[in-house]
């Protein structure tokens, strides 16, 4: 997608220097990805926060792992 936007240079150069990229659209691109997966953990781990994860009452990490060796 082709988009026009209006960033300080400041910005756009500090992006380009942490990102890698061989050009700007390529820095942006790894910027805009690493940050969306930032949010995306957090959301994550805001559900899980809200709501933790649970074993059941019978749940043995031994019983667990000769089991997956089996298989």
């Amino acid at each position: 997608m082709k988009v026009t936007a209006l960033i300080p240079d400041d910005l756009v150069k500090d992006v380009k220097q942490y990102a890698g990229g061989r050009n700007i659209t390529e820095s942006l691109i790894t910027a805009l990805e690493e940050w969306l997966s930032l949010k995306k953990i957090q959301s994550l781990n805001e559900d899980i926060f809200k709501k933790p994860l649970e074993f059941s009452k019978n749940f043995s990490a031994i019983k667990n792992r000769e089991s997956n060796r089996r298989q």
